[in-house]
């Protein structure tokens, strides 16, 4: 699979795009999601009011914050493994306990289907389930790096991304920066120039469903097994395991895709480039690094979420992270870097003129530090919808701040 290269930390060079103010969000309501079984908190629950398009996702805590210029009447909560639930709002605090949900269809008749046609029956029936128009979203975006356990990086971002109708298969679509912070670890030995995957344009070059040279290209070299179905809130999924089966120059992915079992939408892949061949890893995932440092990859995994909303399947969340290690050629141990990119759609909307043109346009060349604030101002987010840090992420800001 040859993916565009795009995350690009520790570099000088950005972009901004001007766009007038959001309008005031003065309705909140926030909580936190647990397993009702064991009271464990669930990360990456999708939330969002129904009957619009503000989303977010829980972090790694449980926790959610939504964020409204009318008033919350109801959040709705979907997740992998657990049924639906759809909670009436009464305050500013909404907690909620999901349950899971086991599957009703025979496992047998299941683990029986031939998964390859059914993953060509989805790819047949993408034109039919996701959106054919051209659409207009904001989202969160946020990139850390940690070496070792220790955090040296966090960039966070709203942006705006225009998105074509899924019915093409090569589109201008385009990401802009409206606003942007960062916080850089102060110690000269952080200082890494490196360049990998991912990035805010990664919605853009790594949509599988939208281009299927991410992935349904290679599909003939991998080998498809179905496994048990799960449910995505309250809808079945059948689910398809994918092995590389064949050597080529570049790296295939292990993973799993989600299908509707009613309309054989994707609805969720997670997936983890081959690791095998470090050579074939290194030239897939890295871009450029200093001379005499050693780049060693250790994993690269990426998650896509669609939801469906008025009819029609579109991205509503994304994740990629990176385990790598890094040493110069003079020393004897290596150091462990970690660096996670996340991305969740916060919103939609339907005014053509939000779409972004060429010269705005964020581009592979560009990262967000040099047009970023710090994290000074409390109120920086005040009128977006974000996914809300963790605690470990808190405390990481607050020691780097320190510094």
């Amino acid at each position: 699979m040859k993916l565009r290269l795009l995350f690009i930390f520790f570099l000088a060079s950005s972009f901004v795009y001007a766009q007038d103010a959001v309008s005031e969000l003065s309705f909140v309501v926030s909580g936190t999601v647990k397993d009702a079984s064991d009271g464990a908190v669930i990360e990456n629950v999708s939330v969002f009011v129904p009957g619009t398009s503000l989303a977010t996702v829980t972090n790694s805590d449980g926790f959610y914050r939504l964020k409204s210029s009318s008033p919350i009447e109801a959040v709705v909560f979907s997740c992998l493994g657990y049924g639906a639930m759809r909670l009436p709002v009464s305050g500013d605090v909404a907690d909620v306990s999901l349950r899971q949900i086991a599957f009703a269809l025979d496992e047998a008749h299941i683990i029986s289907m031939d998964p390859r046609d059914l993953v060509n029956e989805a790819i047949d029936r993408i034109r039919d389930n996701y959106s054919d128009e051209t659409d207009y979203f904001n989202c969160f975006y946020r990139e850390t790096v940690q070496k070792r356990s220790r955090y040296i990086s966090i960039v966070e971002a709203v942006t705006d991304m225009t998105k074509n109708s899924y019915r093409r298969l090569f589109s201008s679509d385009r990401v802009a920066v409206r606003k942007s912070r960062t916080l850089l670890s102060p110690r000269a030995k952080d200082t890494l120039s490196v360049k990998v995957l991912g990035g805010p344009l990664q919605p853009v070059d790594l949509d599988a469903v939208k281009d299927v040279r991410v992935l349904f290209n290679d599909l003939e070299h991998c080998r498809l097994s179905m496994l048990q179905p799960v449910y995505i809130g309250d809808r079945m999924q059948f689910v398809v395991q994918m092995e590389p089966a064949a050597e080529l120059d570049y790296p295939l992915y292990y993973g799993r895709l989600y299908i509707d079992c009613v309309n054989y939408a994707f609805t969720r892949m997670e997936l983890s480039l081959d690791m095998s061949d470090p050579g074939k890893a290194t030239r897939s995932i890295l871009v450029s690094k200093p001379s005499g440092l050693r780049f060693k990859p250790k994993g690269m995994d990426l998650v896509l979420s669609y939801r469906e909303e008025g009819g029609a399947y579109r991205l509503s969340y994304m994740k990629t992270e990176f385990r790598f290690n890094c040493d110069w050629k003079r020393r004897l141990f290596a150091t462990s870097f970690r660096a996670v990119n996340e991305m969740v759609v916060t919103g939609r909307v339907s005014d053509p003129e939000a779409r972004i043109d060429r010269k705005s346009a964020l581009r592979s060349r560009d990262a967000l530090q040099d047009i970023a604030e710090d994290f000074a101002d409390p109120d920086f987010w005040k009128d977006y919808n974000i996914i809300e840090p963790s605690e470990s992420l808190e405390n990481a800001i607050a020691k780097l701040r320190k510094k």
